[in-house]
């Protein structure tokens, strides 16, 4: 199958769609499925050995997110030039935005299928920027508008669904979740994160994810504040970058946290990333704005369990004292129930070690359900192309 991945963060990642692109490529080519990434330019390191196909495009930073990359690829001649070489049978779109756009047209031009992935809560993300309802609503409406035209929507859960139906969509709609690599414990880069980040005997709360306010990191430091001033022994660890950087560290030195927090910025190496992860005594994930938790699936991964607010999307898989934590989006039950954990290693270490069985689900077998979808939609769908329809027929029913 010749499968396009058009996506608008990818190598280097920088966030959790990064890490799902990256994934869906490396998983798809291995299976022996002929894979083209088409994202903005990043970087111009050495990317020898990838098992997939890169085309890029210029990329320029977002002024509001200077972390992301976002460009015009049909204003770059070369990619246009390179795109002009290739065949693909469906092209899938891991953002509205310009990848949405790119994957639009590929589809319309090459009478092929388009599937969309909903990975965020757009209308939060755009309530902040513009800090107007009624702009946030435009903003949301157009990406709705999006998604209804494309072939069918991957909701990354059931409650993400529900969000997105919540925003006004009303097309056909598939659950495709996310998997996780599943990659052996290291403990030699425990060892050395340990002695990177200053991490010693008392117990370590994790998070993963932005520096942003939307992840709901107040709750995180308003606890963690409870608990000191309570005498509970612990070292706070926030992995990430964002725009809110300065106005957290502000937030912790006011809270009389500096002695607790290290925040590490970016954590590009997985291995680095995995030990934080095999290192922590509970990872601490309150957010309200995810609609897939992937690092609460990686911190599972590493025997490590997750305290997640009860009812959130990523609590949708979460069994209260069986494979996690529950907690209400209050900073007082959130630091009840971290020092209850605390309180229990043993019984902690129990309910990560059934997380692990539990909450992981491998990419392989994520990409046998994203690879039959695939198949049903080139046999199914309608190009508008004339002379397209049964040669699409025929390849599809190449690939049942």
């Amino acid at each position: 199958m010749r499968i396009a991945q058009v996506t608008d963060t990818f190598l280097p990642v920088v966030d959790g769609v990064g890490r799902v692109a990256v994934a869906y490529a490396e998983t798809l080519a291995k299976l022996g499925h002929q894979v083209t990434v088409i994202a903005p330019l990043y970087d111009t390191g050495h990317r020898g050995g990838m098992p997939y196909e890169l085309v890029d495009y210029t990329g320029f930073k977002v002024p509001t997110a200077p972390q992301y990359k976002t460009g015009s690829p049909i204003l770059d001649d070369h990619y246009r030039r390179r795109m002009a070489m290739l065949d693909f049978d469906i092209v899938h779109a891991h953002s509205p935005f310009t990848a949405g756009r790119e994957a639009l047209r590929l589809s319309r031009e090459r009478g092929i299928p388009l599937v969309a992935t909903f990975h965020s809560k757009f209308y939060d993300d755009f309530l902040k920027i513009t800090k107007s309802e009624t702009l946030a609503k435009m903003v949301v409406s157009n990406i709705v508008s999006f998604f209804e035209r494309t072939s069918e929507v991957w909701a990354v859960s059931a409650a993400s669904g529900e969000v997105l139906r919540g925003y006004g969509y009303r097309g056909p709609m598939q659950v495709m979740t996310n998997g996780t690599t599943l990659r052996p414990e290291n403990p030699e880069a425990v060892a050395r994160v340990r002695g990177r980040y200053g991490l010693e005997e008392a117990p370590v709360l994790l998070f993963v994810g932005q520096m942003n306010w939307k992840k709901n990191i107040l709750r995180i430091l308003e606890a963690a504040a409870r608990l000191k001033s309570g005498g509970t022994r612990f070292q706070l660890v926030l992995a990430g970058q964002g725009s809110d950087e300065a106005e957290i560290q502000a937030k912790i030195k006011a809270l009389g946290l500096l002695e607790e927090t290290v925040l590490t910025g970016h954590v590009a190496s997985t291995e680095d990333l995995d030990a934080l992860y095999k290192a922590a005594t509970l990872f601490v994930f309150p957010s309200l704005y995810d609609t897939f938790s992937l690092v609460v699936r990686e911190a599972a991964a590493m025997g490590t369990p997750s305290v997640v607010v009860a009812g959130s999307c990523a609590a949708e898989d979460i069994r209260d004292h069986h494979n996690g934590f529950l907690c209400q989006d209050d900073p007082q039950d959130l630091a009840r129930v971290i020092q209850a954990v605390l309180n229990d290693p043993e019984g902690s270490r129990l309910v990560g070690e059934t997380a692990r069985e539990t909450l992981p689900v491998t990419w392989d077998e994520v990409m046998r359900d994203v690879l039959s979808r695939y198949g049903e939609l080139i046999v199914t769908h309608r190009p508008k192309r004339r002379g397209a329809t049964r040669r699409r027929r025929e390849r599809g029913a190449r690939l049942r």
